[in-house]
């Protein structure tokens, strides 16, 4: 199973798929999600998930990405549903995001028509453009300018606590992680979909979802940089593995195809 070049996507195909993830990423890792989320969307791929991973660039105009990956995967989707392996079978579609991604799926789910069996949305964020952009706060940019997202983030949560339309959601929060806003969240879907919202809190910090198991190979005297690595790699790769769990225990794919009727082809 290797990555494949779609339509602007990133497309991981197991030869058995039993459910399709449209996954965005953050403001700046998301511009190559094949790369930056390697090792948790191949383990997604390996367990029978079709992966399209939708890159975008960053801009103030929140509605006009959202627009454009959202197009990008309905084409690319549109193009597999013709491939033999998909024909006259029902697949289910959920959609992912991390930190910014999570934003993207929720305008999503807000402004459009769209099929979704659920969503997982891994460390929200909504910041205003001063906090959400490293850096900004320190360059003398005048203030007459105003410079926000659109839509902003109170503007976002209003959108969201009224057309937001997608039923079943998990929300994962990490916790050392302090620029999410996954607790701001969970009580406006708790109040739309109160026994289909999920939360968890899980240890890891913000960047545990882009965390890669590397092979790392001790020399014939075992020295205390070793030994720190493999400290590192045991705890980082511990909450890697436990991120890769809870999602698969939530899709629960299992449960999800005893209650649907698929045609194989």
């Amino acid at each position: 199973m290797k990555w494949q070049k779609i339509s602007g996507n990133s497309v991981l195909i197991p030869s058995h798929p039993i459910m399709v993830i449209h996954f965005l990423g953050g403001a700046f890792f998301g511009t190559a999600p094949d790369f930056t989320y390697r090792w948790l969307l191949e383990e997604l791929g390996k367990s029978g998930c079709i992966v399209i991973a939708t890159p975008f660039v960053n801009t103030l105009d929140h509605l006009a990405v959202a627009r454009s990956v959202l197009n990008r995967f309905e084409n690319i989707l549109e193009r597999l549903q013709t491939k033999s392996f998909l024909k006259q079978r029902y697949l289910p579609i959920y959609g992912m995001g991390h930190s910014m991604g999570c934003k993207l799926h929720l305008l999503i789910g807000s402004l459009f028509e769209v099929e979704r069996a659920g969503n997982i949305l891994i460390s929200l964020n909504n910041y205003p453009v001063r906090r959400a952009i490293p850096f900004l706060e320190q360059i003398d940019i005048d203030n007459s300018l105003n410079l926000e997202f659109t839509p902003s983030p109170e503007e976002t949560q209003i959108l969201i606590a009224k057309n937001y339309k997608i039923r079943r959601n998990l929300l994962i929060k990490f916790k050392k992680d302090d620029i999410d806003e996954t607790l701001t969240f969970n009580p406006v879907l708790q109040e739309k979909f109160s026994n289909m919202v999920a939360l968890l809190l899980l240890s890891g910090n913000h960047l545990t979802p882009l965390g890669q198991e590397l092979k790392w190979q001790t020399g014939d005297v075992f020295s205390p940089l070793d030994a720190v690595v493999q400290w590192i790699q045991c705890n980082s790769s511990s909450d890697l593995g436990k991120l890769k769990q809870e999602i698969l225990h939530w899709l629960n794919p299992e449960q999800i195809f005893l209650k649907k009727t698929i045609n194989l082809p």
